[in-house]
């Protein structure tokens, strides 16, 4: 990373706004509404004792606005003001939050940086200058239709946090955005009407999500830098912007895309590393994700990572799931994004067998591995016996209950 580069301790904010463990919910919500925050570090007795989020609040939509925020607390990542932009980039794409506390040598609260500070100083990267946003961008698998009930946003609390979700019409053109700031007006206020309606004494879950998105949207077209966006969201006063084709939403670039691409830019200049160094982020499953199917997700992209470290250096591999919005059919989209040390590499499955998709994806990647690396070897040398990478999977017993489940061995 370049020595140029901030740290934490000259990118965050001294002495911000905290809650004491005893406050109640109403008021966090009231801090979170007016100043725009998604999470507030909270103390007890001066001293830290965790962060209130946005998303702890919401999951609880039905409980008393006069709980303490101290039964909702989650315990924030170690930063400290000499934690390199790189270290702390990493944390909140681990975290999945917007802002970490910064502690002094006693413990004592002394900031916090948000995943904001960290785009800022992005703006005039080299890597990010050098990626465009479809490179680095996320597909907009989600979108929201301007009369869907507020309600409906509830089911997309996870993705919210991540990035606003788009906002389309009945023909599916782009018309706004929607996110965590916006509904967090609506539970504020419970039984008043969005900001285009009057109040009307019922729940305010129950009003079109027309009546509190923001609009125009933010969007580039397609080649945009990625510093360009990073200017863009900075000058914008926004946390994403959407990649738009013929008015349509295509794809989405959040703070997640660009911190990424500062992880594995990073670790690809890192001398070494193995396959348990690599950087794995998995996007689109739900927080309630069978704990089973996530070790078995886990087990099958190590043993994929241990076959791309043969050819190159994976440094961050990011997984996205995209359930088809159809009653018709079972399938998902899963999408990948390799960064190595010598590049970006992408795949695609879609299928009913969520297992099969990883497993494919993983193929897909070591195949454009290998092949990336034998052409940088110089041309004459014998190629390689066929079958050579035939096997996927170390373990026998999950091989075979993947086969079983996919129908491969019929």
């Amino acid at each position: 990373m370049p020595a140029a580069w901030p740290s934490v301790g000259e990118l965050m904010t001294r002495d911000p706004v905290t809650l004491p463990h005893d406050a109640p919910i109403a008021k966090a919500l009231g801090l979170m509404r007016t100043r725009g925050f998604h999470e507030i570090p909270v103390l007890r007795n001066a001293r830290l004792a965790g962060m209130i989020t946005f998303e702890s609040i919401a999951r609880r939509v039905r409980g008393s606005l006069t709980t303490k925020v101290e039964s909702l607390l989650i315990l924030p990542p170690l930063v400290t003001p000499s934690t390199t932009l790189a270290e702390i980039a990493g944390q909140l794409l681990a975290t999945g939050l917007r802002a970490a506390p910064v502690v002094g040598r006693r413990g004592e609260l002394v900031g916090i940086v948000s995943r904001t500070d960290l785009v800022r100083a992005l703006r005039n990267a080299p890597v990010a200058a050098r990626a465009t946003v479809e490179s680095i961008a996320s597909p907009a698998s989600v979108v929201i239709r301007e009369d869907d009930q507020v309600r409906h946003l509830l089911a997309q609390l996870r993705l919210l946090e991540e990035h606003p979700l788009p906002v389309v019409d009945r023909k599916g053109r782009l018309v706004g955005a929607v996110g965590v700031a916006d509904l967090g007006a609506v539970l504020w206020r419970p039984t008043a009407g969005g900001k285009a309606d009057a109040k009307t004494g019922r729940s305010a879950l129950e009003v079109e999500v027309a009546s509190i998105m923001r609009s125009p949207a933010i969007t580039v077209p397609t080649g945009t830098s990625a510093a360009e966006a990073a200017a863009m969201m900075s000058r914008e006063k926004v946390s994403s912007v959407f990649v738009v084709e013929g008015g349509r939403p295509t794809r989405v670039v959040g703070q997640s895309d660009l911190l990424g691409l500062l992880v594995g830019a990073t670790r690809a200049a890192l001398p070494g590393g193995g396959v348990e160094d690599v950087y794995v982020e998995i996007t689109g499953l739900r927080g309630s994700a069978d704990p089973a199917l996530l070790a078995d997700i886990d087990h099958v992209v190590a043993a994929g990572l241990r076959r791309i470290a043969k050819h190159l250096h994976p440094t961050l591999l990011t997984l996205h799931f995209a359930p088809h919005a159809t009653h018709r059919t079972n399938d998902l989209t899963v999408e990948a994004r390799l960064h190595t040390d010598v590049g970006i590499f992408y795949a695609s499955h879609t299928g009913w067998n969520l297992m099969a998709g990883v497993a494919g994806l993983l193929e897909e990647l070591a195949g454009q591995a290998r092949r990336t690396r034998e052409e940088q070897r110089p041309r004459g040398r014998g190629r390689r016996a066929a079958g050579a990478d035939a096997t996927l999977f170390v373990d026998a017993e999950l091989e075979a209950k993947i086969r079983s489940a996919s129908g491969a061995d019929e």
